[in-house]
């Protein structure tokens, strides 16, 4: 286990962390108080205790110089705790009538403890245990004041039970605070994993918009150029689908965006899914693309994730077809089996350049192979990609749900065409 002393410095860390102690005022301002109680609780103790020596001027410096020592306990815990005994062993041997004098030597005990410094505080604590034993039981004879008389054994016991109580209680203390550093650095890990795929997901989500939204828009503005002068209608229809893909692309952003502003809130427009997979194939119809979409299987209601992935897949699979492929015919098929949909698209390839893969997102600058398999991992799914035997290129998605319930055709879905 880590020392809590690894996790919060002696010193200033400490002064805010130990709440119980000193986090909500200055450190000087307890061991005031604690010289006060000695002082003053001193002074009525030796009432009763004529036979002890007489409170003169060292006397009074010595029950200050404890609690003067406190002030340094969370930047030096093993000097204070030995020193504070020390302390105490004088005032004793010195005949000095018995009081609130353990106080100072308690409070040390406990700062060395919780900061880590057990061997230390025990080591400080017996010492001063058996030196009390030998000034009482030995050395009496020697010491002020001059009628001094040994006490009774069970009086001992009592400063025993004293003594195991103060190391019993600083105990708990270091056990309950290595349990609250535990805690919060736990809390604070999950907050920076949450952060971590928070932002993942939204490079995903940005990467996914702009990628296939910009290239239907060079596409388009390729053609309007070229078209300008020979086919003015055509170029207007080329600038058409650049409006409209770039306006959608902007929502979209948009939202993204928006989760950014304020945390917490439910986006003001559902994410994509599947019943938006006709937008997708009309505008790779057109960037020039033909989208053949078939469905096989009992179709089902997909969860708000799995039905986002899905709907990224395909759309970031056209996208590269439209970027990297000569083939003007694609293929998506979605087949729905229980608790499982299964996207594959396909194209007939060849590359539109010599030599270009479109695996190459994986180790280059493209992130769209890499996002897709983050995101169906999250899932608990997996995405296969590669050329396929006779030509083409080929993505194959594994995306598992829950709770699947049959329907009969989405909402605002684009017809599709059913497997033979």
């Amino acid at each position: 286990m880590t020392e809590v002393r690894d996790a919060f410095p002696a010193g200033r860390a400490w002064q805010r962390w130990l709440g119980a102690l000193d986090s909500r005022r200055p450190v000087w301002m307890s061991s005031l108080v604690v010289a006060v109680i000695q002082s003053v609780g001193t002074n009525f103790a030796a009432q009763d205790q004529s036979g002890r020596a007489s409170l003169d001027v060292f006397a009074r410096v010595l029950l200050l110089v404890g609690p003067a020592l406190l002030i340094l306990r969370y930047r030096y815990p093993r000097v204070v705790v030995f020193g504070a005994s020390a302390v105490a062993i004088v005032y004793f041997a010195a005949g000095y009538p018995y009081g609130p004098v353990f106080i100072s030597v308690a409070v040390a005990c406990f700062a060395a403890i919780v900061t880590g410094h057990r061997w230390a505080a025990w080591s400080a604590v017996v010492m001063l245990w058996v030196a009390h034993v030998l000034v009482a039981f030995w050395f009496f004879h020697w010491l002020p004041p001059a009628d001094d008389t040994s006490p009774p054994w069970f009086q001992e016991l009592g400063v025993a039970a004293w003594v195991v109580a103060i190391i019993a209680a600083s105990e708990l203390a270091r056990v309950r605070i290595e349990q609250m550093v535990r805690e919060r650095a736990e809390r604070e890990d999950a907050a920076r994993r949450q952060a971590d795929e928070e932002r993942l997901r939204i490079a995903r989500e940005l990467h996914d918009v702009l990628a296939h939204s910009i290239s239907v828009i060079n596409v388009q503005a390729g053609v309007g150029l070229a078209l300008l002068d020979q086919d003015p209608e055509q170029a207007r229809t080329a600038l058409t689908t650049i409006k409209t893909a770039s306006k959608e692309a902007l929502g979209e952003v948009r939202q993204v965006l928006d989760t950014l502003r304020t945390p917490g809130e439910a986006p003001r427009s559902p994410a994509p899914g599947l019943d938006r997979l006709g937008e997708l194939t009309d505008q790779a119809s057109g960037a020039g693309l033909t989208v053949e979409v078939r469905v096989e299987g009992e179709r089902a209601a997909l969860p708000a994730g799995a039905d986002l992935a899905a709907f990224r897949i395909v759309q970031e699979a056209l996208t590269n077809i439209v970027r990297h492929s000569s083939s003007r015919t694609a293929e998506v098929l979605l087949r729905y089996g229980v608790g499982e949909l299964e996207v594959a698209i396909d194209d007939a390839g060849p590359a539109a350049h010599s030599g270009e893969s479109r695996g190459a997102g994986e180790s280059g600058g493209g992130r769209g192979l890499v996002g897709m398999r983050e995101r169906v991992a999250a899932l608990g799914g997996n995405v296969e990609t590669g050329p396929r035997p006779d030509g083409g290129f080929r993505v194959l998605a594994r995306i598992p749900f829950t709770s699947p319930a049959t329907v009969s055709e989405a909402p605002g879905r684009a017809p599709d065409k059913e497997a033979p």
